[in-house]
């Protein structure tokens, strides 16, 4: 078990097949690692290691993560027999009756889940703050943020406690908690991964669910395991050529990638970020491709109001449906302070304003694949974060509602493009910040890439590419659990 760190999933997994370990030593290894990262990082919401033990029996061998420890977001995934309370005080203790159609697909994976990361509520900022669970801190820098939504799991997998875990993101919350944390995560394309039972798309098809890694090749097997068409679902992305594995360990052709500096909002990247783009440029121009500087020409307000009213009225309707289940409506001071007010938000803006929002978002794919086919682009370049980690507060659902929304609008401006468009996009890990006194390694700013719907393959390829020309795989945090 000192080993246990050098090894990533599908690592792991191989070990408990060839007999060298068993799926309960890695269970009690995690574990005891969970333990001590919640002491310092505060990453989780519930640990349930009986129904994980319970679990051990039956796990499928042959599948390609036999007998690895795993964790699932507090976020809309249910574990059956465990809590589930989507970072609200409204929902706290809620236990789940079954399994998502995700969790079904882990299982058959041969993952072992034990426990559920942190989220801020409803996933609603890019922060993991709640007042359910208080402040998620980052392994890089525990008086900075581990990135939201996803920032209990970002902060559990890079502090060592698993190499790969679950996350979700309606607006970059799996790529933005990568990013400030220094790990890969992959948000597939719309339609590709199971949101069920009891729906197919959340947040009108913006919120998709997958993961964030040590290692780009664990992310793959993941998606290869996981996606595919589910009961009821209306749309499904282009199926792959062959496996994401398999794209990993190959080179893509030379691509022409198109660096972009400023976000449809008109924000700047830092100074940081911009040496962390152009570094990463040079990075691929000495692997052979072809970097430009171009980008469409969008209208960042009108996209920033219509996800601003897609959202608002998305929570209205959860909350409505919560106070259905409770027999009672959610009190006020059962919600934070900006979901509140987003809620009421959501139950007056006019339907019209919602069809505009859905046109808006259609126009925009069609000439973001209109602005890739014109200039013969494959993929564009961009930071992840356009500063490093904010320190915590700065971003949450309780802090003063106009400066948090010109933070949150301008830390990462974006990411949320590729959730209204559909496409995929991956942070990658391969800048750090110079160090500081309270971050004496630099701090995380990932780069960010996307491309054109059902890419995903030549996402994979890339970035294997990458972690192969630049590894980060030894960069731990100063707070680690090995």
């Amino acid at each position: 078990m000192k080993e246990y760190a050098a090894f990533d999933a599908l690592g792991l997994a191989e070990l408990v097949r060839t007999g060298e370990v068993s799926s309960k030593e890695l269970l009690d290894e995690a574990v005891s690692r969970a333990q001590a990262a919640q002491a310092e990082l505060n990453c989780f919401s519930a640990l349930y290691p009986d129904l994980a033990e319970a679990q051990i029996a039956s796990v499928p061998k042959e599948g390609p993560f036999a007998g690895v420890p795993f964790l699932t977001k507090d976020l809309a995934v249910a574990i059956q027999g465990a809590p589930l309370t989507n970072g609200s005080v409204s929902w706290k203790g809620h236990v789940a009756e079954r399994d998502s159609v995700l969790t079904e697909r882990y299982r058959k994976a041969g993952l072992v889940m034990f426990g559920q990361t942190t989220s801020p509520e409803f996933g609603l900022t890019t922060t993991t703050e709640s007042t359910l669970y208080g402040q998620t801190r980052n392994p890089w820098d525990v008086t900075r943020t581990s990135g939201g939504s996803s920032g209990g799991a970002s902060a559990a997998v890079a502090a060592g406690v698993v190499p790969l875990a679950q996350a979700s993101d309606g607006g970059g919350s799996i790529r933005i908690p990568a990013a400030c944390t220094g790990l890969f995560g992959m948000k597939p394309s719309r339609g590709r991964t199971p949101m069920g039972p009891l729906q197919t798309e959340n947040w009108n098809g913006m919120s998709t669910v997958h993961a964030v890694s040590q290692t780009v090749r664990d992310n793959a097997a993941l998606l290869d395991a996981s996606h595919g068409r589910e009961t009821g679902s209306r749309y499904v992305a282009p199926a792959p050529e062959g496996t994401y594995l398999q794209a990993v360990s190959r080179d893509p052709k030379p691509l022409k990638i198109a660096l972009w500096r400023t976000a449809p909002n008109g924000t700047e990247m830092s100074a940081e970020a911009r040496e962390g783009a152009e570094s990463t440029a040079r990075l691929l121009e000495g692997l052979g491709h072809e970097i430009v500087e171009a980008a469409p020409s969008l209208d960042g307000e009108a996209l920033g109001k219509a996800a601003l009213f897609t959202i608002s009225a998305n929570v209205a309707a959860a909350i409505d449906a919560r106070s259905a289940m409770l027999g009672r409506e959610v009190r006020e001071d059962e919600l934070e302070p900006i979901t509140f007010a987003m809620a009421g938000l959501g139950r007056t803006v006019p339907m019209v304003e919602l069809a505009r929002a859905n046109n808006l978002f259609n126009l925009t794919a069609i000439q973001f694949e209109q602005f890739l086919d014109d200039h013969g682009i494959d993929v564009i370049l961009t930071p992840t974060i356009f500063r490093a980690p904010d320190p915590l507060g700065v971003l949450a659902l309780t802090a003063d509602p106009d400066r948090m929304s010109e933070a949150v609008a301008s830390f990462a401006p974006l990411c949320p493009l590729f959730n209204q468009i559909g496409a995929p996009a991956m942070s990658v890990p391969l800048h750090w910040t110079d160090p500081t006194d309270t971050a004496p390694q630099g701090l995380p700013i990932g780069m960010m890439f996307g491309g054109r719907c059902g890419s995903e393959e030549l996402l994979f390829s890339l970035a294997g590419q990458l972690e192969r020309a630049k590894p980060w795989i030894d960069r731990c945090p100063p707070v680690w659990m090995g």
